[in-house]
């Protein structure tokens, strides 16, 4: 079977490491347990630590970079073993905590017993480069210390978007996402059909063309099209964006190629018919500089049942 996480790379990074923590941590749980040690790998840092100087719940926390809860329950844990202890430092207010004999004798053979296999273990699995990958992971914590995920995401997590050209395998796009707005307003008229059925005949061959916006992780989310209706004449036609990207300004981003793409095809005039029921199009058609125009109605308006609004672009 596939490996989903491996798959999708970076963006399940933290679940990876995850499993793979898992993964080390039960091997090393064995390991210690194969030595006759009592505690478990995740105890294991604070033991360290204490193994270095006394220390306080919050200087402990600091050291292994772990929050004070977590911390006061592992002590706890290991205060049952009879591996640490508390005693009163020279602020009465605070308990430092302190290795055992026991702890101390723990420690020794977790030196002897288990970090010189493990360590050599690792470095296998890293093909002798464990410096390298560590100094990778110190550079991931002093990236995240500086900022956070949450907020790399709030600055970056936008999906890009892409304009794609007509292709015949993108025509069941270009049917799909139109459908899906004129069936939710409207109904299908038969000018529809004919167009959304044969884009390539009815638009790009007469000397029209046909826009996608793309947007990463998410495919085509919408098309538009430019229909060749005189000599210069282009109707802006067949604008839609599938309602799961809303609120991406893929709309927007794919409107402003179209008006780009018009200009450089010397369309005049360029404009369009649609229903005022469309409110938010009109909108960003209006954002962009199309004016509403009666003239525009009247030449081209019967086109449509549902043509009630004209637009027309200054180019």
């Amino acid at each position: 079977m596939t490996d989903v996480i491996a798959d999708l790379g970076g963006i399940l990074l933290g679940s990876r490491m995850k499993r793979l923590a898992e993964r080390l941590q039960g091997d090393a749980a064995r390991i210690i347990e194969d030595a006759g040690l009592p505690m478990q790998p995740s105890q294991i840092p604070l033991l360290a630590a204490l193994d270095t100087a006394d220390m306080t719940v919050g200087q402990l926390a600091e050291a292994i970079g772990s929050s004070q809860p977590g911390v006061t329950r592992a002590i706890g844990q290991l205060t049952e073993l009879g591996l640490v202890e508390a005693n009163p430092g020279a602020d009465l207010r605070q308990r430092l905590l302190s290795l055992t004999a026991q702890g101390k004798a723990a420690m020794a053979r977790v030196k002897m017993h288990v970090w010189p296999g493990v360590g050599r273990a690792v470095d296998e699995m890293c093909d002798g480069r464990t410096a390298e990958l560590l100094d990778h992971i110190t550079r991931v914590e002093t990236s995240l210390s500086q900022s956070s995920m949450v907020e790399r995401h709030a600055r970056l997590g936008q999906p890009r978007l892409t304009i794609r050209e007509f292709s015949d395998d993108l025509a069941r796009e270009f049917h799909d996402v139109n459908a899906e707005w004129i069936q939710a307003m409207f109904r299908l008229e038969p000018t529809d059909r004919e167009v959304l059925e044969n884009p390539r005949a009815r638009i790009v061959e007469p000397g029209g063309t046909i826009l996608f916006v793309e947007a990463e992780g998410l495919g085509v989310v919408g098309t538009c099209a430019l229909q060749k209706t005189g000599e210069h004449a282009y109707e802006l036609t067949k604008m839609g964006v599938r309602a799961s990207a809303r609120g991406l300004k893929a709309g927007e981003f794919l409107l402003d190629a179209m008006i780009t793409r018009a200009r450089e095809m010397g369309a005049d005039p360029l404009y369009l018919l649609t229903n005022r029921k469309c409110e938010a199009a009109i909108h960003l058609y209006e954002k962009l500089g199309f004016r509403h125009d009666a003239g525009i109605m009247a030449r081209y308006g019967a086109r449509y049942e549902r043509c009630d609004v004209a637009m027309i672009h200054p180019l």
